[in-house]
């Protein structure tokens, strides 16, 4: 019997691994000539930046939805919530946008994104298989019940070995 919690079996992402990972994110968006990068805050900033420098992308925006409530195991998905939408000028409807964030999980959020904007790109660094069909671009597949802690989540600090004792 297992009695670890969903978010213990976890997926650490290194700031370097991030790093590694947007740049792959954005030699598989090459070869596109994108009008502008719209970053998913706030997990996508930080990506969205990546792959903006490699593709030498200037325009740059955010779109912000709230869609998560609480932390970890104990969260949950509220009703979504479009705190930020990107410039209406610059948007239109999507062609030629590149869309980035960090990770899809349920594809909620880029549901609703793609319904905004049904032309944008829509990419992310991590996947998961329910949130999967959302992007037409992803660098690495998770599994849905592992949870994904990002650098900017963390702090150095002793873990406990997965199995046995030190």
């Amino acid at each position: 019997m297992n009695d670890r919690l969903p978010h213990e079996k976890g997926f650490h992402v290194s700031w370097d691994q991030l790093h590694r990972d947007a740049r792959a994110l954005a030699w598989r968006l090459d070869g596109t000539e994108w009008r502008a990068v719209v970053a998913v805050t706030r997990g996508g900033l930080v990506p969205a930046m990546i792959v903006a420098r490699e593709l030498d992308i200037r325009t740059i925006d955010t779109i912000s939805i709230r869609s998560y409530k609480g932390v970890g195991a104990a969260a949950g998905q509220g009703q979504l919530e479009v705190l930020k939408s990107p410039d209406a000028d610059l948007m239109g409807d999507g062609e030629g946008i590149l869309v980035v964030d960090d990770l899809v999980d349920s594809g909620r959020t880029l549901e609703l994104i793609r319904q905004m904007y049904p032309k944008a790109h829509l990419a992310t660094v991590y996947a998961k298989p329910k949130g999967k069909p959302m992007v037409a671009s992803y660098v690495t597949e998770v599994s849905q019940d592992t949870w994904i802690f990002f650098p900017w989540d963390m702090a150095l600090q002793y873990v406990q070995p997965f199995r046995g004792e030190d």
